[in-house]
């Protein structure tokens, strides 16, 4: 009998193992962290005085296993999607990876431009080239560019814009060479390429690779960001207060605990984000008193593609609600809107 315990307990442990790391072609998704923003980035002998703090929200995300999807089935606010939806096409782990990393990089390059802009400091931007995002099998580029290459110069001419780059490369017909050099790690690297036809799209021709610009920006006094280990854009807004409070005399928090999320882009305008509910939720438990969420303009484009789309502003009010929150939930279309709601703000007493 002792025996039979044991074997069916190593059947039940192998079975459970399976369900708990088995890996799905699914994501789980769910509320993340909320985090202080100045633990991130600082200002050189910065204004870092004040009552209140401003935070970021983050949405948690891992590769499904049985166990993880039969939670998330029952399990408010965690949510399975396909890969398919989270990754572009043929974008494998690493370009996943690099993509979020980017996106977090030009989320504080815009924050730092916005947030010195509205402070009225001086910057200057340098445009460092295209940043390779991801490589098209069977392109003209596959195996000779790698997610993370940067492009700087295009048949010996510097790239200085994104315009400079197209007019190099579109009147290229196939079979013409092209030449490359690359920053990578560090070090620029030359490539030679033949210009082919572009896999999936029906007749054009080019490098087979997707790409962002890639600017920097420096700044008097410096700004230090340390974001290492997250992705996405959507703490850019925060960043972009957390920026300002510490650039200017005043405590813009007015003594609150506030968080919010939003793409912050180069004219100021915040972005949509997803997962917002996730980010609500995640904010509520941290007690959190503001919320900023992204007043997003839902346009005729969006509705046909999705019916039942929302602005973001009006998911975050919901789910408010529905978790019974007492956090207020303010609307921005732009971060001058959550710096004049901020500056109407009576203090915390």
């Amino acid at each position: 009998m002792e025996s039979k315990g044991k074997y069916a307990f190593g059947i039940f442990f192998i079975i459970l193992m399976g369900l708990s790391f088995y890996r799905l072609d699914f994501y789980i998704t769910k509320p993340g962290g909320t985090y202080n923003v100045s633990d991130f980035l600082a200002i050189q002998n910065g204004d870092q005085d004040d009552q209140g703090s401003f935070f970021m929200t983050t949405v948690a995300m891992g590769q499904a296993t049985p166990l993880s999807y039969a939670m998330a089935a029952v399990t408010d606010y965690y949510d399975v999607v396909k890969m398919t939806d989270v990754r572009q096409e043929e974008e494998d782990d690493e370009e996943y990876t690099v993509r979020q990393l980017k996106y977090m990089t030009d989320s504080q390059f815009n924050a730092t431009y916005v947030a010195f802009n509205r402070a009225g400091l001086d910057y200057q931007v340098t445009y460092k080239g295209l940043y390779v995002l991801n490589v098209l099998a069977q392109g003209a580029a596959d195996g000779h560019l790698k997610p993370g290459d940067e492009i700087v110069e295009v048949d010996n001419m510097r790239i200085d814009s994104l315009e400079t780059f197209r007019t190099i490369v579109t009147p290229k017909v196939k079979g013409d060479k092209i030449h490359l050099v690359v920053k990578r790690d560090g070090e620029l690297i030359d490539q030679n390429l033949e210009i082919k036809e572009i896999p999936g799209s029906e007749g054009r021709v080019g490098i087979g690779i997707t790409y962002s610009e890639s600017k920097s920006i420096k700044t008097d006094p410096k700004v230090t960001v340390k974001t290492e280990d997250i992705g996405g854009p959507s703490a850019g807004l925060m960043f972009t207060l957390e920026l300002l409070n510490q650039l200017i005399d005043e405590d813009i928090t007015k003594g609150y605990e506030i968080a919010g999320t939003g793409e912050m882009l180069e004219d100021g305008t915040v972005g949509r984000i997803g997962g917002i509910e996730k980010k609500v939720v995640s904010a509520d438990k941290e007690g959190i008193d503001i919320f900023f969420a992204p007043d997003d303009t839902i346009t005729e484009a969006m509705l046909e593609y999705n019916p039942s789309i929302t602005s973001n502003y009006e998911v975050a009010v919901q789910t408010a609600a529905v978790i019974e929150s007492d956090m207020k939930i303010v609307p921005v279309k732009t971060i001058d809107d959550a710096l004049n709601y901020l500056n109407n703000l009576q203090p915390k007493k």
